[in-house]
């Protein structure tokens, strides 16, 4: 069974970092591109980062690619954001994706680009 995992949200002050975790299982971790999406409430879901599937390369949204990092850990299958100097906008529920396509040879950055969804991780920022 395919499945995704996020852990690592929380309640947290604006200025803290934080670091995500998406455990995958069921399918080749270390062949597909993965995503992090965010959504806060009343916005649509929205693509901040994702990586290559051999993690050679990454995409940021510009609104977080000076504070998020995003990384793949294959021999633990599992997927990682880091984000640092958390602001109150970035309040969201923080999903993992994976990519349709075994081995793309570029970074996916479409929605559409991914059909596997973890559940999401609830993170508040605080001011």
């Amino acid at each position: 069974q395919v499945r995704l995992v996020e852990s690592g949200g929380g309640l947290v002050q604006a200025g803290d970092p934080l670091r995500l975790s998406c455990l995958a299982s069921g399918f080749p971790f270390s062949e597909f591109a993965m995503a992090w999406f965010r959504q806060a409430p009343g916005k649509e879901r929205e693509l901040i980062a994702s990586t290559k599937w051999d993690g050679e390369a990454t995409r940021y949204a510009d609104s977080v690619k000076d504070r998020f990092a995003i990384s793949k850990d294959d021999a633990g299958n599992t997927l990682y954001l880091q984000i640092n100097s958390l602001k109150p906008e970035d309040t969201a529920t923080y999903v993992c994706a994976r990519d349709r396509q075994r081995r793309r040879t570029f970074v996916p950055t479409g929605t559409r680009d991914f059909g596997v969804w973890g559940q999401g991780t609830q993170v508040t920022v605080s001011s």
